[in-house]
């Protein structure tokens, strides 16, 4: 019992470090995570589920605890998941910022334009 609750502990730390580093690969390269079909038969599950799957397909030890060999309970996949980590990711960047500003002065640019509907559209020119 209590080496198969030391294997799960350490499948569950594998499976919440592979969607950690998924969660931060997209978000950096601003890439949605979501697909319109995410069912298991479906040819294109979404940016996040795929690159879960294709990670599995060059590392075996993440294949072996992901996917369909995961628990319902513990996949850390769902979109709640991805949302919550991407949050404690943006909280992270967020009190780095205010470190690194300090007692600084600071300004930030932003740009505003309208889309076909006449609604505001604000954007960081910096960022495009």
């Amino acid at each position: 019992m209590q080496r198969e609750t030391k294997d799960q502990i350490e499948k569950n730390r594998l499976r919440v470090k592979t969607s950690i580093d998924i969660v931060r690969f997209l978000s950096f390269q601003g890439i949605a995570f979501r697909g319109h079909d995410e069912r298991v038969d479906s040819r294109n599950r979404g940016n996040f589920l795929e690159l879960l799957k294709y990670t599995a397909s060059y590392n075996k030890e993440v294949e072996n605890c992901v996917g369909e060999k995961a628990p319902k309970n513990a996949k850390y996949t769902s979109p709640d998941i991805q949302k919550e980590i991407l949050a404690l990711i943006a909280e992270k960047v967020r009190k780095k910022i205010v470190q690194d500003i300090g007692d600084s002065k600071f300004c930030i640019i932003v740009d505003e334009s309208s889309d076909e509907n006449f609604l505001p559209s604000v954007q960081n020119p910096h960022l495009g």
